[in-house]
Order: structure tokens, then C-alpha cells, then sequence
């Protein structure tokens, strides 16, 4: 089972919203709610993804090799 999170001070219109949208989905307000915070965690930021760009190992190619690369790539 997992932790227990509460947010206080949303604003009404944005929980009238949540709301609707859980149910136009048929599920309850806290399902939707842990499924849109589940997404989010999961989708790495702009610096968590540049960080793992940034510690694979580099590809040193020439330039002639870059462009036989793409003219393999279409045939």
C-alpha cells in the first residue's frame, strides 16, 4: 500500500474540474488524482533527462560516416 498525501487550498474551480473529469472517466477523485501524480513522477524533467543524455558515452563519428549512415537508412 502506499503513503497517504493531502493537498490543501485547491481552489474550486479546479477540484469541480478534477471532479468531472474523474467521472467522465468513471473512476473516483482520488484514482484520477493518483493517476495523474503517478504520470507526472514518471515522466523524467528537462534536467533529469539531459543529466542521463549527458552519461552515456559519447559517439564519435565523421562526417562521411553520419551521412552513409543516413543514405543506408533509406533504402
Amino acid at each position: 500500500m502506499g503513503s497517504i498525501i493531502q493537498v490543501r487550498d485547491v481552489p474550486d474551480d479546479v477540484l469541480h474540474l478534477l471532479r468531472e473529469r474523474a467521472s467522465d472517466r468513471g473512476v473516483s477523485l482520488s484514482s484520477y488524482v493518483r493517476d495523474l501524480l503517478t504520470d507526472d513522477a514518471r515522466q523524467p524533467t528537462l534536467d533529469e533527462a539531459v543529466k542521463r543524455i549527458a552519461a552515456r558515452p559519447a559517439v564519435e563519428l565523421t562526417d562521411d560516416e553520419i551521412v552513409t549512415a543516413v543514405h543506408e537508412g533509406r533504402r
